[in-house]
Formats: structure tokens, C-alpha cells, sequence
């Protein structure tokens, strides 16, 4: 229903922010990266967040990214059984978007368990859930070109790429921006994906 928002900073705390549209504030649940996003500026400037609203049988709250990959990020974490918007959240301000990635990408469920109310099970369950998303739903269409869609057999680049597809990525612009990096195979799968993501956000 709601893309973003884009007006007046109007209140801004911890782990919410109001944003003025024409007159109407709009209250925002936010993580607390991106609440340091939003203290770069004053109350009163123009900003630009992300939104989602989450419908519920007994409320309807509307939350705030600062960028397209961290809302990404939390539907995917929401689609999780026992993640709800919450826990995602708690997630989201303990770890960047491209750090939930590479926790999935490699494996690391004890990452999500530095979050509030996440333990360990849920913390595996994170990971296998989400990585059998990306295996079911993010796969290569057959119009794609093979030139697009090879995946490398260097573990970090490929494991790059499956991180990507986590944050939305389809997977063959996942594996053109990590060939459009070049980074030398020693490169980590950290280093790989700030590369491919700053020649992904050159295209927007």
C-alpha cells in the first residue's frame, strides 16, 4: 500500500520516527541503523524512508528503512515462522541488510542470536528458512544468458551472490555486479558484496 515516504522530519526517537506528508504525521517503527540514518539530519528537513504496513487482526503499524534493502531485508525476516515485525527489527539494529545477508549466505545463525528475543533455535531456523527461499523462489530464468547467470567456483564470490539474492537481487544482476567488481579471488564474501552493491547502486 505504501512505497515510501517523503516529507518533514518531524519527531525522531530510538526506534521510531515521524514523518510530515502535506500536513499528516506519519509515525514509523524503525531500526536503530536506521535511526542513525536519520540523525544526520535536523528535525524539520525533507527525508526519504522505505515503508511497510503490517496488518494485524488487532493493529496496523507502518515501519521505515532507509534504504530499499533493508525493507527487503525485513519482509524476508517476516516471512520467517516466528519472526515477527518486532524481532525483525531487533535484527535490522544489530545487524546491516548486507550483514543479514552474508549470515545467511554462509551460515552464521549465532549472527542473528545478537539480536533481543532471538535464540538459537530461531537463529537456525533464520538460515534454513531463508536459504531454501533463495534456492525455491530466486531461481535463474531460462531467458537469461549463461554469460549472466555462471556462478563462479570461488566460494567468497559465490557466496556473494547467493547474499544478494537474499536482499532481492535477481540472481543473474547479483552475479553481473560481482563480475563488474573484479575483485581477486582472495577478496572475502564481506568484501565481495560492498562491491557488487556499490555497482548495483550505481544503476539506480
Amino acid at each position: 500500500m505504501y512505497y515510501y515516504f517523503f516529507g518533514e522530519l518531524a519527531v525522531l526517537e530510538q526506534n521510531f520516527a515521524v514523518i510530515d506528508c502535506g500536513g499528516v504525521g506519519y509515525r514509523l517503527g524503525i531500526s536503530l541503523n536506521t535511526y542513525k540514518f536519520l540523525t544526520k539530519h535536523k528535525i524539520g528537513e525533507r527525508v526519504k524512508l522505505f515503508a511497510h504496513l503490517s496488518v494485524r487482526e488487532d493493529a496496523q503499524d507502518l515501519f521505515g528503512f532507509y534504504n530499499i534493502e533493508e525493507k527487503n531485508a525485513y519482509l524476508l525476516l517476516t516471512g520467517v515462522s516466528g519472526v515477527g515485525p518486532k524481532a525483525a527489527l531487533a535484527i535490522l539494529s544489530e545487524l546491516t541488510y548486507d550483514k543479514v545477508a552474508l549470515a545467511v549466505a554462509t551460515g552464521d545463525s549465532k549472527a542473528f542470536t545478537r539480536a533481543s528475543g532471538v535464540g538459537p533455535k530461531l537463529a537456525q531456523r533464520i538460515v534454513l528458512e531463508l536459504k531454501d527461499k533463495i534456492k525455491n523462489e530466486q531461481l535463474v530464468s531460462s531467458s537469461e544468458s549463461f554469460e549472466d547467470v555462471y556462478i563462479p567456483t570461488n566460494s567468497a564470490k559465490s557466496e556473494a551472490v547467493t547474499a544478494l539474492a537474499v536482499l532481492g537481487y535477481s540472481r543473474s544482476e547479483a552475479q553481473a555486479a560481482v563480475n563488474r567488481a573484479g575483485l581477486p579471488d582472495s577478496a572475502t564474501v564481506e568484501e565481495n558484496i560492498k562491491a557488487a552493491l556499490s555497482q548495483l547502486m550505481k544503476n539506480i
